[in-house]
Formats: C-alpha cells, structure tokens, sequence
C-alpha cells in the first residue's frame, strides 16, 4: 500500500526527507478532483492538505487504511474533525507555525490603508507626483480591535504596541487576567463594544457554524466612518455583501481582505473599490512559515505512520 497522498501544493526539504523514508505521490492539483480522489484514497495511509482539499466524513469512509490526516495550517475547516474522531483517524495541525507571518501582514495591511501606499505606488508610476492626493493618517494613538485574541492575535496586537496603539480584543474563550491580554494591556470588551471604539479592526476569527457571516451589516453599522476593518482569517466569517455597501456608503473608510468566502472569488465590485486592499490569501505564504509549516506537518505524518504520538494533535 502506497503511503502519504499530498493532494495541494506543498514542497520543501521536509517533503524530500519525507519521500526518503515513505512512498509519497505528490499530487499538487488533486483537490480540483473530489471524485478522483475519493477513488484514490483507499490506497494510502497518509493524507497531507492545505486548505483546499475538502477531507469530509465520505472521503474518511472510504479511507479503509487512513492512518493520519496531516493538515499544513491552523484552519480546519475543511477537515470534518469530529469524522475522524469517531473513525480513530488522528489529525494533525500545525497551530503556531505561521502565526507571525499572518501578524506581519496584518499590520502590513493597515499601514497600506492608512497611507493609501497601493494607490500612491500606481499613481506616481503612471507618471504622477500627487503629494496631497495622499495625505494619510498615523497608526500612533489610534485603537486597534483585535477580534478572536489567540496567537495569531496576540502577535498582531504586540506588534501594533510597537505603533503605539491601543489595544482593545474581544474573545469569548478568555478572562479578564488572561496573561496575554495582560501583555498588551489589551481591554477585553463585547464585540460591538469593539467595533465602536476601534480605529482598525484585525479579524481573527476560524470559520465555525458560530461565526460565519458574524461581521454582517449590523455589525459594520457599529464601526466608525473612518475606520478601517482587516480579515487575515476566514472569508466565511464576513458577508460580502454587506462589507460592500458599508464601503459604498461610506460607512467604515476601507477594508483589506486576504481571504474570501468564495476562493478564488468571482470578479465583482469588490475588486474596483479605491477603498479596498485585496490579496490571494497569502498571509502564510513566506519563505520563513511555509518551511516550519512543511517541516512539523511532515514530522507529525513521519511520527503518526511510525506508530508514536503526534507532536501537534487537533484533538
């Protein structure tokens, strides 16, 4: 029986060390192919996904030799957890591997906003100099609102401290003397409490039953015009259609979106928005994140198909 199927795009050393020891069929396109995959799938006994592959109870049904379900990334969205819990298919995650890289661009993302740096970069290479065209606004004093405080928060909030911002997190899984809320000085608040009092709101949040479309048009009605609001997280937690008319009617100042609800996304008016910055999903995408992603979901597999405990376990 073949050993480890990787159904999407993950390369490196700890890929290549990983083939020295397993059969490994590398097949970067299969997760475009459901049904393809649901065929192959009773052949191997290891299976190592990014977000993309949708690893649901039917595709676990048919893994009669499925001995671990690697997944590159936080998310799990796209793994029924609780499938392999009741079919004993451990899962492993690599839960902090990318967390500063996500941070980085998150701050990335609001100083892009709040100095209109895209738009400035194509006008002054279209052949322009329209200096108070671009008169932006300091993130020194101004309240960042960090909604869902874990790693990936807390780093994003440490480094907005470097900024001199405030810091303001809502997260129902913390209390109050939480030591890493106490680090930022952080003020724990409800999540409309949040949105009115922040300058720039960083979303966190996973995709769960909970929280998909939580950021809907009565929570954006919540915002201040002038602020800006940023989602490094998961599309589903936003409705698109209501960010779009906030930012039509001026409502909040602009957005920045690393993530969709729908990936890749339909062109639409989203994409001619001045207000708005839009990249492919990459916030984990650096050199520095993708090599400890691939390295410790490679180990936990390694360790999984040697038959000792996983290092990173979703459950």
């Amino acid at each position: 029986m073949p050993d480890i199927l990787i159904s999407e795009n993950i390369r490196g050393a700890a890929v290549d060390a990983l083939s020295q020891t397993f059969s490994v069929e590398f097949a970067p396109e299969l997760w475009k192919a459901p049904e393809t995959l649901l065929k192959k799938i009773p052949d191997f006994r290891a299976i190592i996904v990014r977000n993309q592959t949708k690893v649901d109870a039917q595709l676990m049904a048919a893994a009669s030799g499925l001995k671990v379900i690697g997944r590159a990334g936080i998310g799990l969205d796209n793994i029924d957890v609780a499938s392999a819990r009741q079919h004993g298919i451990p899962v492993a995650y690599t839960p902090d591997q990318n967390a500063i890289s996500v941070a980085e661009i998150a701050l990335g993302m609001m100083l892009c906003l709040a100095r209109m740096i895209p738009a400035a970069d194509a006008d002054t290479k279209a052949g322009h100099w329209s200096r108070h065209a671009f008169v932006g606004t300091e993130l020194y004093g101004k309240t960042l609102g960090i909604i869902a405080a874990g790693k990936i928060g807390f780093l994003t909030g440490r480094r907005a401290q470097a900024f001199g911002m405030r810091i303001v997190a809502h997260d129902p899984f913390l209390s109050r003397d939480n030591v890493l809320l106490r680090e930022l000085q952080a003020e724990l608040a409800s999540l409309d409490d949040l949105l009115a009092q922040s300058d720039f709101v960083s979303c966190h949040l996973p995709s769960t039953p909970q929280t998909m479309g939580m950021l809907n048009a009565a929570r954006f009605a919540k915002m201040k015009p002038s602020a800006f609001f940023i989602n490094t997280a998961r599309g589903e937690v936003v409705h698109e259609g209501d960010l779009i008319q906030a930012l039509k009617q001026r409502t909040i100042a602009g957005a920045a979106l690393d993530v969709r609800a729908k990936e890749p996304p339909i062109v639409g008016e989203l994409e001619s928005m001045p207000n708005v910055l839009l990249t492919p999903h990459i916030a984990a995408f650096t050199h520095e994140a993708q090599e400890r992603v691939t390295y410790a979901v490679c180990e936990d597999v390694a360790r999984a198909l040697t038959g000792k405990p996983l290092i990173h376990p979703a459950y």
